[in-house]
């Protein structure tokens, strides 16, 4: 059956759909022998010989699902020009092929995943599917209830409208007198769920709406939460968690173990 170019890389693990198109502008994609660069093409992996970079793409191997604890001072990236630590750092050599689904900026820690199946990768960062992610947030001050508010219906900021599914007060820091402290030293933490995400969307918003964010840690992704992860450490997720992300993605068909080969384990991370 003849797909799009960019979708048959995507499933093959090499790399996202938007990444996969990169690949075929820059002339690195043949379909039987001849070099591929016009988004669009078609192809049937069941009958041509597709190769990225020389290397025939192999429809049959096993996808690996990884949830990592990212620490701060990490960016999520495979490689970085300017030399700053990547995520794939903490990862051993047998992961390397594998590429982050969405990012946490630098300073920021918490749940991230990892695979080498773009059509997962594709489908938990597609917008319109609208997967939940749950966030601990610290910020200055004591916010009141219209930043609430205006956080939920939405500001402008330079031009983009943001705002977040919902937002709720987990704790306050209180002075002897039992009331929040009035200060610019109050923080109060918050919990904050996001189901569609622009870039550093929460430190732009809060930070617009007078509270910076000191820390934000991303505890939820869909169901998936594992405190028992420490900074640095990951672990394989089973094929029910895989299962239960792909049900959360709105409008998604439900996961089929048939048509899908999933390796589970049990690794830590620690030390690995």
């Amino acid at each position: 059956m003849n797909e799009r170019l960019q979708k048959i890389i995507a499933r093959a693990g090499l790399a996202s759909r938007r990444h996969a198109e990169e690949m075929i502008q820059q002339g690195r994609v043949q379909v039987d022998g001849v070099v591929v660069t016009r988004l669009g093409s078609l192809a049937d992996s069941d009958q041509q010989d597709i190769r990225v970079d020389g290397r025939c793409l192999n429809q049959e191997k096993s996808r690996r699902y990884l949830v990592l604890n990212k620490p701060v001072g990490y960016i999520t990236t495979r490689r970085d020009p300017s030399r700053r630590h990547t995520v794939m750092e903490l990862l051993p050599k047998r992961y390397q092929s594998m590429f982050p689904v969405g990012r946490l900026d630098m300073a920021s820690s918490g749940l991230l995943l990892l695979t080498d199946d773009g059509d997962f990768a594709q489908k938990l960062c597609h917008p319109r599917h609208g997967v939940a992610k749950t966030y601990l947030v610290t910020v200055q001050g004591a916010p009141e209830k219209r930043v609430f508010e205006c956080a939920v219906r939405g500001i402008r900021v330079n031009g983009d409208r943001l705002h977040v599914d919902s937002i709720s007060v987990t704790h306050n820091r209180r002075g002897n007198s039992g009331r929040a402290v009035a200060s610019k030293r109050a923080r109060t933490r918050l919990r904050i769920v996001l189901r569609q995400g622009r870039n550093r969307e929460i430190r732009r918003l809060l930070l617009a709406l007078g509270h910076p964010v000191i820390e934000l840690h991303r505890e939820r992704v869909g169901g998936l939460s594992d405190r028992t992860l420490f900074p640095g450490a990951f672990r394989e997720l089973t094929g029910i968690e895989v299962e239960r992300l792909l049900q959360a993605v709105q409008g998604s068909k439900p996961f089929n173990r048939r048509s899908r080969r999933l390796r589970g384990a049990t690794s830590s991370g620690q030390g690995v």
